[in-house]
């Protein structure tokens, strides 16, 4: 599924797409709708980067079992397991 953000509501934001995506993963990631892995990748962003956006947020990295078991499930995905 694709979502389009119009300009007008980027421009209105003052956020560009990038900031954007950033944000929502990071409002899923709090809402645990999203795993840390999950959001990360939804931003765009290295794991470790994005843990850095949520600790200058003070925003706590929740990682349980299930993130770790969706991480190995991912790695072993990718051939890295």
């Amino acid at each position: 599924m694709s979502i389009i953000i119009p300009d007008e509501i980027l421009a209105a934001t003052r956020m560009t797409e990038t900031e954007m995506r950033q944000e929502i993963a990071i409002m899923l990631f709090q809402r645990e709708k999203l795993t840390l892995a999950q959001a990360s990748r939804f931003a765009g962003m290295h794991r470790v980067a994005f843990q850095h956006l949520l600790a200058s947020r003070h925003i706590p990295v929740h990682y349980g079992v299930e993130d770790f078991e969706q991480d190995i499930q991912n790695l072993r995905e990718m051939g890295r397991l």
